[in-house]
């Protein structure tokens, strides 16, 4: 059976490279599920889950914002942040969540100010709903 080689790089390092059989990752139109063979494409990568299928096992990583490069062969994920469960540390997150929001009342901010604020929240609360989720 044909397999993914898929390829995770955040900053900090390659934090997964393996063959897998299936990869599934919030892209920027919804939800993309990718299997081997499957049609080239480039899209933008919003914070969430990503869902890797190896076998019989199950590999769940959150994610922050970047971009996904898909070919018949390969997945590769270039992002700014990719953890495992058991590294989130979930009151950081909430307590990330807070100040960034306190931040956004700073009415002198400019728009990329703004933007930034924004991602930081966007991740950190893709932080709290795999965490909970995985709590459930």
């Amino acid at each position: 059976m044909a397999r993914l080689q898929l390829e995770i790089v955040t900053p900090e390092a390659r934090t997964f490279s393996e063959e897998v059989d299936m990869v599934v990752l919030p892209g920027a139109e919804g939800e993309l599920g990718i299997l081997p063979l499957h049609v080239p494409l480039m899209t933008r990568l919003l914070p969430g889950e990503v869902r890797i299928t190896q076998g019989q096992k199950q590999v769940e990583l959150v994610v922050g914002a970047g971009f996904v490069e898909v070919t018949p062969t390969k997945v590769s994920i270039l992002t700014d942040m990719a953890v495992a469960d058991t590294e989130v540390d979930e009151a950081a997150a909430e307590e990330a969540v807070s100040r960034a929001k306190a931040d956004l009342q700073n009415k002198d901010l400019n728009s990329e100010e703004v933007a930034e604020i924004e991602g930081a929240i966007a991740r950190s609360l893709a932080l709290l709903k795999f965490k909970r989720r995985r709590r459930h």
